[in-house]
């Protein structure tokens, strides 16, 4: 065992040991160290504690001191430094027409190395920049080509999560992912929702991965040829977060239906002939309530969420269903107010109401009945209207015509312009 310090440099998410040398370094503390590159500025994550000597590359170096008011003034001063670099660095690279984008700049602790990083998509001779940038600084340049995933770890950002980005907050170091563990994750293939900030495929693809294998090795594959209780059929789906099945079942092809790994009987894993295939007569069981609360893999709340591993003492213990329902009439009743107690004239007992004698229904008398009155046939009297209306026009005298009195518009033909004219 070792005693050693975790230090992390400014822009940096992984942590290194160094040795306190005597030093108790309290954490969020800045401390001044030795690297292969000089003295840097860099801040105590954790203070002093042991590690096994494994996990500790040698040699290891020390801690020189804690950083004082001038250490902190110089790391100010070289943050300024910087902001100026990057901009005379940005002009340069435009005059010398160099086909490279400028990502950030890096000054050491002591001022005598300035480190330029940027990228590019191929080579670049940039030779006459580093002259150039030289003789501005008085300083030893240094240029590093990085890639896409090294500029999103440095510049930062927002995932689609709408989390900041995993490189840039605690990712020690790049994991490789590919196209294959978005497959085995039913994932879509778009790139737009695959990818990253970089452009490139998102690391978080490999968290779950692990638990996606271990669990696609107890499902059957598509196309499988199994026996279900309510017969036989093939998988044509298959659900790996709930670990359960789609099958097209041979009685009733046109409705697939779902059940539990632990409800079916894979015959045949994968596609094939079911040629030399005995099914035992035999069907698999429906996995009962308490079955289900015993399994290692139990659901809470609605249909959509994942499993939740729960303890096989836990599910030991899980009381029946007459004890949950009078668990819930407890609670109710321990939650609930209490009722009001009766007051004792509302107790004693009313005395009955005295029944109304009803009247007894009588036929009504000769003088109050109502005599109905002949219905009289009903006619069409529009055509007898039409008929009055022409008599009546013809015996009028006819009246003279009213005289048109409006007047024409007023129009002058243009002199010089008709048939007649010359034009």
């Amino acid at each position: 065992m070792a005693e050693v310090i975790s230090v992390r440099f400014r822009g940096g998410s992984k942590n290194y040991y160094f040795d306190p040398r005597g030093l108790q370094v309290e954490p969020e503390t800045y401390v001044v160290v030795e690297t292969a590159q000089g003295m840097e500025y860099a801040r105590c994550m954790e203070g002093n504690h042991e590690v096994p000597d494994q996990s500790i590359v040698r040699p290891l170096r020390p801690v020189v001191r804690i950083a004082t008011e001038n250490d902190q003034r110089s790391a100010e001063y070289n943050q300024r430094r910087e902001k100026e670099a990057f901009g005379i660095c940005e002009k340069k690279i435009a005059a010398h027409g160099l086909d490279m984008k400028l990502v950030g700049v890096e000054c050491s602790f002591e001022g005598n190395k300035i480190i330029f990083f940027f990228t590019a998509d191929g080579r670049v001779d940039f030779r006459e920049l580093v002259k150039d940038l030289a003789s501005v600084f008085r300083a030893r340049i240094e240029l590093r080509q990085i890639g896409v995933r090294d500029e999103a770890k440095m510049l930062g950002g927002m995932g689609i999560c709408g989390r900041p980005l995993c490189c840039n907050q605690f990712l020690e170091e790049f994991i490789p992912v590919s196209i294959k563990m978005a497959k085995t994750q039913s994932l879509s293939l778009n790139p737009s929702k695959i990818s990253g900030a970089c452009g490139r495929l998102m690391c978080c693809l490999k968290y779950e991965q692990e638990a996606y294998e271990d669990a696609a090795s107890r499902m059957p594959k598509n196309e499988s040829f199994v026996d279900t209780p309510d017969g036989i059929g093939n998988v044509s789906g298959v659900d790996l977060l709930r670990e359960q099945v789609q099958v097209r079942l041979d009685n009733a092809p046109e409705t697939p239906k779902r059940y539990k790994v632990t409800e079916i009987r894979v015959l045949r894993n994968g596609k094939g002939s079911r040629e030399g295939i005995e099914v035992p007569k035999d069907r698999p069981s429906r996995q009962s309530v308490r079955e289900e609360a015993q399994s290692p893999f139990v659901r809470r709340g609605g249909t959509n969420r994942a499993p939740i591993p729960v303890p096989s003492v836990i599910a030991a213990e899980l009381p029946e269903e007459d004890d949950r329902q009078n668990n819930r009439r407890r609670h109710r009743q321990k939650g609930s107010k209490p009722r009001p107690q009766p007051r004792p004239e509302q107790t004693a007992p009313r005395p009955p109401k005295p029944e109304r004698p009803r009247p007894e229904k009588q036929p009504p008398r000769a003088a109050e009945r109502v005599e109905k009155l002949p219905v009289r046939p009903t006619t069409d009297t529009t055509a007898e209207k039409k008929a009055a209306a022409d008599r009546a026009a013809r015996q009028q005298p006819d009246l003279p015509a009213k005289p048109n009195n409006r007047r024409r518009p007023y129009y002058r033909r243009p002199k010089g312009k008709g048939p007649g004219s010359g034009n």
